[in-house]
């Protein structure tokens, strides 16, 4: 469609059988600053010819011509394009022709001794038909755009929605996707007409929490996000939802949500799997530990008691024997003497092992066997590891002080095989709850890599057996090596179960007949949403 530029040239088809006429037309254009180009036709024939050769600006008829007339011509026009202007042009046109021709589509007409008024007309009309061109094209890209919308929200797993507050701020659905019967139960036009029907469906132990998010969100014009459960009307099929929304203030203060709510029962019930399992997982370690314990402490019984009391009898049996050889019999003596250096060694040995397996220095207190086992590895390894602690006892339960004593154990020994480090710095703490205990080297520092490592057993142990009891550990790189930091509580802790209502209700339990009554009073007492 043409401009309204006066250098715009003008296409015009002219339905006319005056060539004086034409050029009257011609020249009331031209002085107005158009450029017009004029086709002039005179029958039906020409004028369907002319229409299908090229495309028109505007089309200006007579109202009467031989054989052919304005609103015949109208009406030819109108069967080709609903947007090309058309404007009469006649020496006599009576108010009635008139009138019918702008009821039949004609944009305006105009007397042809009054030919002043044809560029002004046309323009109008030109400008008209240009705005409605417009309007058609944004009405087609919105048609395109709804029913693009329309094809992905049909395929998302989910309801979307537009929910917008109202007079007095009472919340109404004013778009709800073919999503709705699906995750609700319930067809899109019923939510939209009845916003109750949306909070029937929340579950009673769930709805304060959803009134409390929307409050919020709509206090703070905020986005609303919600995590909660629904039910279905008339079985026990309980499901998790999960709202996303963002909000968009109205011109008149209104506040409106755009989102979706998904259906996440599934996420949520392998959640709980995963969790029971996590549970019993924790309590499978611990027994395992205390099992371990209990049979170390066992074996070093026996390893103290009855090997060791037997290689105790062979030493006394050997100072006897000694007693009884002869001076002369050196070789005897020699024998005898390295016999002895042997059962030493066994009962070294011995002990050592005992002291490994259930350290007695245990029955101390944790500060005490800490600071034999550092002073034992900074023995043994030749390298400095010293212990602070600002108390001389921490009073911990036995299963704690174990727990913790293993657990810097094994840091010792990581940092035995792994750090090449020369220095060791250990401390413990404690509170009216948790024991905590530091240990840092000054060696190459642990590699992310290996924190990551599924077959890190020791650091995985740790962690695990810390878990089991309410605390936790970790292993981290510093900038001078690597640290090790226990927490655990001072008195251990039962690894919680997975609530069993909500297991219940995951599972889809038959205990939901008996929320249905209390669901009732609850939205009952919610009805003023925001």
């Amino acid at each position: 469609m043409k401009g309204l530029n006066s250098n715009d040239t003008l296409h015009i088809l002219l339905v006319e059988d005056s060539p004086d006429d034409a050029e009257l037309l011609k020249q009331a254009l031209l002085q107005a600053g158009h450029a017009p180009t004029l086709h002039r036709v005179d029958s039906a024939a020409t004028m369907t010819e002319a229409l299908a050769r090229r495309h028109w600006d505007i089309v200006i008829s007579d109202y009467n011509l031989p054989g052919f007339s304005g609103p015949e011509a109208l009406q030819l026009l109108r069967a080709h394009s609903d947007y090309i202007p058309f404007i009469v042009a006649s020496g006599r046109i009576g108010e009635e022709e008139a009138v019918a021709l702008m009821k039949s589509g004609a944009h305006d007409y105009v007397m042809k001794d009054k030919l002043a008024r044809l560029a002004p007309a046309v323009e109008r009309s030109l400008r008209e038909a240009r705005n409605r061109l417009e309007s058609r094209a944004a009405q087609l890209a919105l048609r395109e755009s709804e029913a693009r919308f329309k094809a992905i929200v049909s395929n998302m797993p989910g309801m979307v929605f537009r929910l917008q507050t109202g007079d007095g701020n009472a919340p109404s659905f004013t778009y709800v996707s073919d999503g709705c019967q699906a995750l609700f139960d319930l067809p899109a036009h019923a939510m939209r007409q009845d916003v109750e029907v949306f909070f029937d469906r929340i579950l009673p132990g769930d709805l304060p929490s959803l009134m409390a998010s929307m409050q919020t969100a709509f206090r703070r014009r905020t986005n609303w996000n919600w995590e909660g459960r629904i039910r279905i009307a008339g079985s026990n099929e309980v499901k998790w939802v999960d709202l996303r929304s963002r909000a968009r203030l109205l011109d008149d203060a209104r506040v409106c949500w755009e989102g979706i709510i998904s259906n996440i029962t599934q996420n949520k019930t392998a959640d709980l799997e995963i969790r029971r399992s996590r549970a019993d997982l924790s309590r499978l370690s611990a027994h395992i530990e205390t099992v371990k314990e209990r049979e170390r402490h066992r074996i070093a019984r026996e390893i103290h008691d009855e090997l060791g009391g037997t290689l105790t009898a062979i030493k006394i049996m050997l100072l006897r024997l000694g007693k009884s050889l002869a001076p002369e019999t050196a070789e005897g003596l020699h024998r005898l003497h390295s016999t002895d250096a042997l059962v030493d060694s066994a009962m070294e040995i011995t002990r050592r092992i005992a002291t490994e397996l259930h350290p007695a220095i245990l029955d101390l207190g944790i500060v005490a066997a800490i600071e034999w086992q550092a002073a034992e590895f900074e023995k043994r390894m030749d390298m400095s590891c010293t212990v602070t602690c600002a108390y001389k006892e921490i009073p911990l339960d036995s299963e704690i002080s174990i727990a913790v004593f293993r657990i810097f154990q094994e840091a010792l020994t990581n940092i035995a095989k792994h750090a090449r480090a020369t220095q060791v710095e250990v401390e413990i703490e404690a509170d009216a709850d948790d024991v905590v205990l530091q240990v840092h080297d000054n060696g190459e520092g642990i590699a992310g890599e290996d924190l990551a490592k599924p077959h890190a057993f020791g650091i995985l142990g740790m962690q695990e057996r810390a878990r089991s009891l309410g605390g936790e550990a970790g292993v981290r790189r510093t900038r001078t090596g690597t640290a090790v930091r226990l927490r655990l509580p001072r008195a251990p802790q039962a690894v919680p179960e997975s609530p069993p209502e909500e297991e219940q209700l995951l599972l889809f339990g038959s205990a939901m007949q008996s929320l249905l009554g209390a669901h009732q009073q609850e939205h009952s007492d919610a009805k003023g949403l925001v």
